[in-house]
Order: structure tokens, then C-alpha cells, then sequence
């Protein structure tokens, strides 16, 4: 598709949308020092080495992607050994914060794929491995040539209800990729199992679900089958969105809420980005929990209401910088530390893997 072709069609979009109902908000937030809704801690995995990505299978246990050595581990909470590497996903080249990131079984009782997100020495790519309930076997890209770059690789990946593939990618610190539809940096990606473009996707030929984000690194599904999505802000604001395909994100024009109708405000977010740096998002009940990095802390935001929404800071400890946080089929959150990704400092027995029971 032509570059004139791609702006008439983000104008036809960004027209055709402009009166739609938006769940926003916008301000600086309170952090409140509270603990709350947890009931209960403990930990089912340590020695880690630098993980990223988490996603459970239909039996309760989980695979967890380690950046740094290529390796995919599969968690047994309570086993003899919890910990077990069923495979290393060949052509990974860690770089900066690029590596082995985001991974994703799809839906159904007998899963006969995984799916990971990583950088080559060439781009970041998505590949799905066929899954024999063990072990790792062959491959079969998915999707090629997204961009990669020292910083700002994106990674997250998730499937919808509706059995779609939802990738976030960043703007690799080329802010001009997040506002230009022909590139696939910058964006949330929707596409078939296969890598194909499904029914429904707002711009035709394109992958592309939602654009202008700078580091989309957390991805969760919702009530009413919404999709939150966490976002690193530059220096100012970090972001809590909640994406409506074919919509603008704001980066690099806007950093947090605008209140310009042509761009989709947060529905939280923080100030300085200090506080926060939200790598991943998990949603139970009327919550997100979003897991920050440069914070070093588990934030829940209260989904209901209306306005913007305060993120309050839960006490768990002195934990570190948190990479990922996941909701587990038994309602209980798995949470994720990142103290030896080369920016931490380790813990005894880190990187870990906790599990907070809720009440």
C-alpha cells in the first residue's frame, strides 16, 4: 500500500472514529502506600535468569522465557523439581533489552503450539514451536521484519477470545515509526495464528490494531473482552490504556493524557516515570495490577468509575524490579521478578517467581 494511501486511510479512520464513546482520564496520580486485596504470598520458583514472558498451560503449570539465554522453562509449583528447561529457541541475539521476550500458548485443552517474541541479529520476529506436552520441537515463523533496536522492543504477546494474536512492538527510539502505519514499529499487532490479517482489523492489508505507542511491554484481556495495555513514557508519564482498534495512541506528538479528541487518553497513569516503568498487566476482578520496573512495586488500579483512576502501590517487600505479573486459571496472580536482567541488583534466590493469593 502507498504511503498516500496509508494517510488517507489514518484520516478516513481517525474521522470515522472520533465521535466513539472513550474511556478516559488524565491528570497526575496519588500513590497511595496501601496494601490491599492480597491475602497471601509465597514462592514457587527461584534461580531464574533474567525472565520475561509467562504464560500458563491448560494444567495449571506455566512456561516462563528467560531473555538472556534463549531458554524456556516449564514451572511446577510444589514439585520436586518446580523448575525444568523444555527447550532454547535457536537465532535469539540478546541485545540491550532485546532477547527472548514475550511468550503465548493459544486457547483450547491440548495446545500443540508455543509462541515466543525475540530478537535476531536482523529484527524482532514471532515463531511458534510445536508443543508435544514436553518438549519444544520445530518451528514455523509467524511474523517477520519488526523492528528492533537496542531499547524499545515491545515483546508482550496474548491471545484473544476471539483465538487472535496480539503482539505489542516498540518504537526502537525511532519515535517517527509509532505515527507511520506502513512500518510495524511502535503499534499493537492483531493477526491470525498464522500471521495472516483477520476480519476485523481496522486498516486494510495491515497487522496493525492500535499505533502511536512508544514501549508497550504489559498486555492483558479484560471484562467485556477489553484489552489493556502498559506503556513506558519517556521522562514524564508512564500509561495504563485501554486499546479501541484503529485508534492513536499519542507518541511521539503526545506523553500521557492530552485531552485532544484525535488521540485516546490513559485511563492511569504516573509521574514521573520513576515511580513506575509498568512492564506487565494482569486484570482479576475490578483490578489491573501492573508490575513496574524503576518503581520496583505491584500497583493495582481500581476499573471502576469513571474520571481517572488512581494507582495504589501494594506493600509486598522489598522485591526489586518486576518484569511480568499474570493471572493463573486458579485466580491467584504469579508475579515475576527481573533483578539480574543487568539493571537489578539480585536477591537471594532471584530472579523468583511469587504467587499472590487474593481476596
Amino acid at each position: 500500500m502507498t504511503q498516500r494511501t496509508w494517510r488517507t486511510a489514518l484520516v478516513g479512520v481517525a474521522t470515522s472514529l472520533g465521535t466513539c464513546l472513550l474511556l478516559v482520564a488524565g491528570g497526575s496520580t496519588a500513590q497511595a502506600e496501601v496494601s490491599t486485596r492480597v491475602t497471601g504470598t509465597s514462592t514457587i520458583a527461584t534461580g531464574l535468569t533474567s525472565p520475561w514472558g509467562l504464560a500458563f498451560l491448560p494444567d495449571g503449570t506455566a512456561l516462563v522465557s528467560e531473555r538472556d539465554t534463549a531458554l524456556v522453562k516449564r514451572i511446577r509449583p510444589g514439585a520436586a523439581k518446580a523448575v525444568r528447561t523444555v527447550g532454547r529457541i535457536p537465532g535469539v541475539t540478546p541485545y540491550g533489552e532485546g532477547g527472548l521476550l514475550g511468550i503465548a500458548v493459544p486457547p483450547g485443552p491440548q495446545p500443540r503450539w508455543v509462541y515466543a517474541y525475540f530478537t535476531t541479529e536482523a529484527d524482532n520476529r514471532i515463531v511458534r514451536f510445536a508443543w508435544n506436552g514436553t518438549r519444544l520441537g520445530r518451528s514455523q515463523v509467524v511474523l517477520a521484519g519488526i523492528p528492533r533496536g537496542m531499547f524499545h522492543n515491545g515483546g508482550r504477546l496474548v491471545f484473544g477470545s476471539d483465538g487472535m494474536l496480539y503482539a505489542s512492538t516498540g518504537d526502537t527510539t525511532n519515535s517517527a515509526l509509532s505515527q507511520d502505519l506502513g512500518s510495524l514499529g511502535g503499534k499493537v499487532l492483531r493477526m491470525t495464528p498464522t500471521g495472516k490479517r483477520p476480519r476485523g482489523n481496522p486498516f486494510p492489508d495491515s497487522l496493525v490494531w492500535t499505533f502511536g505507542h512508544r514501549n508497550v511491554q504489559g498486555l492483558a484481556f479484560g471484562p467485556g473482552g477489553r484489552l489493556f495495555a502498559t506503556e513506558f513514557g519517556q521522562q514524564t508519564v508512564d500509561e495504563l490504556n485501554v486499546l479501541r482498534p484503529g485508534r492513536n495512541y499519542g507518541w511521539p506528538i503526545h506523553e500521557g493524557a492530552s485531552g485532544d479528541p484525535g488521540f485516546v487518553d490513559p485511563i492511569a497513569q504516573w509521574s514521573p516515570t520513576s515511580t513506575a516503568s509498568p512492564s506487565g498487566v494482569a486484570i482479576a476482578g475490578s483490578s489491573a495490577y501492573v508490575a513496574t520496573l524503576a518503581g520496583q512495586r505491584l500497583f493495582r488500579v481500581p476499573l471502576t468509575g469513571a474520571g481517572a483512576r488512581t494507582p495504589i502501590a501494594m506493600r509486598l517487600g522489598d522485591l526489586g524490579r518486576l518484569r511480568t505479573v499474570s493471572r493463573a486459571p486458579d485466580g491467584s496472580l504469579w508475579l515475576m521478578t527481573s533483578n539480574t536482567d543487568g539493571r537489578g541488583q539480585p536477591r537471594s534466590q532471584d530472579d523468583r517467581i511469587l504467587r499472590l493469593t487474593l481476596g
